[in-house]
């Protein structure tokens, strides 16, 4: 019978981002980019090390105050867009901001605000399913920002993406980056995706070997 054999996945890889700050992840398969993702998240737990978030060591709380804090500070994007089959996108949308707990209605002002920053504003009563991958990342895009989330981590959310779509998408992340004045760091295998940002992270075997800094962050035409 083999024994265990314990992997570290991610190791060193000690880094700061500013509030504002928009940094891409890069780096080959295997190289511990989702992990740190799924880390920052707090959607795994972590062995060891610490993650601090204004002031508080993320990693050092218990399920329940992560999920709390996860909620409140942080939204996701994934390369599958994750969206409801059976809810409208605008339904998707308002189902983000009632899990996140966040007081009070939803603010019309800000999600027409978004959904016309996205170029959805028109597709909000159609299903996932009458979407293209375009409109249903970008509809997973406005679900992320609805609850004005202090940091946005975006998962190679270009991913299953054709070029056209890909370009708009990072367009739309870094004007709603600019505009609502998040923290985003994005994971992407592409590296030319990754030129988007202010700075450019690299890791190869779970640390970061690479900081790359963008003297000006670019914006797909």
């Amino acid at each position: 019978m083999a024994g265990r054999v314990t992997v570290t996945a991610v190791r060193d890889a000690s880094f700061q981002v500013a509030a504002g700050e928009f940094v891409s992840v890069v780096g080959p398969s295997g190289s511990g980019k989702s992990t740190l993702f799924y880390l920052l998240g707090g959607l795994t737990r972590a062995s060891g090390g610490e993650i601090w978030i204004d002031g508080v060591n993320f990693a050092a709380l218990g399920d329940a105050e992560r999920t709390r804090m996860r909620r409140a500070r942080i939204g996701f994007v994934f390369q599958r867009f994750n969206l409801l089959p059976t809810v409208t996108a605008l339904g998707n949308i308002e189902l983000a901001h009632e899990i996140a707990g966040v007081k009070g209605p939803l603010d019309r002002v800000f999600l027409n605000k978004l959904t016309e920053l996205l170029g959805i504003s028109g597709r909000l009563d159609h299903r996932p399913s009458e979407l293209s991958g375009g409109e249903q990342q970008r509809v997973a895009l406005a679900r992320a920002l609805i609850t004005r989330p202090a940091i946005v981590l975006a998962d190679e959310p270009t991913g299953n993406l054709d070029t056209k779509n890909s370009e708009a998408v990072l367009k739309m992340l870094r004007e709603s980056s600019r505009e609502l004045g998040q923290t985003v760091l994005m994971i992407t295998h592409n590296p030319e995706a990754a030129q988007i940002g202010d700075r450019v992270l690299h890791m190869r075997d779970g640390e970061m070997v690479r900081e790359e800094k963008i003297a000006t962050a670019l914006s797909p035409d």
